[in-house]
């Protein structure tokens, strides 16, 4: 039975010895509101970055996958590094490349 006053800040109900009145000041109110949105951020954020954690555990990587078995789909040159050097280091291209 108690009747809330959002204009004034006050909450007035009915008590043993009469009508109990609790009073707030704006500056309260308005911290309390900032707290409030600051809490429902938070919770927000909080709630996306659980998201985001499920849909990245949910990608199963492919284990037949290794490093190393790159496989070109077109055709390739192979430019030596140095030509200095006849050693088998050499940089692949795309066939359709220019070699400069």
């Amino acid at each position: 039975m108690a009747v809330p006053n959002y204009t004034y800040l006050k909450l007035k109900m009915p008590g043993p010895n009469g009508i109990i009145m609790i009073e707030s000041m704006y500056e309260h109110a308005h911290d309390c509101d900032v707290e409030c949105i600051e809490y429902a951020e938070a919770l927000m954020e909080a709630e996306t970055l659980i998201t985001n954690l499920d849909r990245l555990g949910s990608k199963v990587p492919d284990s037949k996958r290794r490093v190393g078995m790159f496989e070109p789909t077109k055709a390739v040159k192979l430019i030596p590094v140095d030509p200095a050097c006849p050693d088998d280091r050499a940089l692949r291209i795309s066939a359709t490349l220019d070699i400069k």
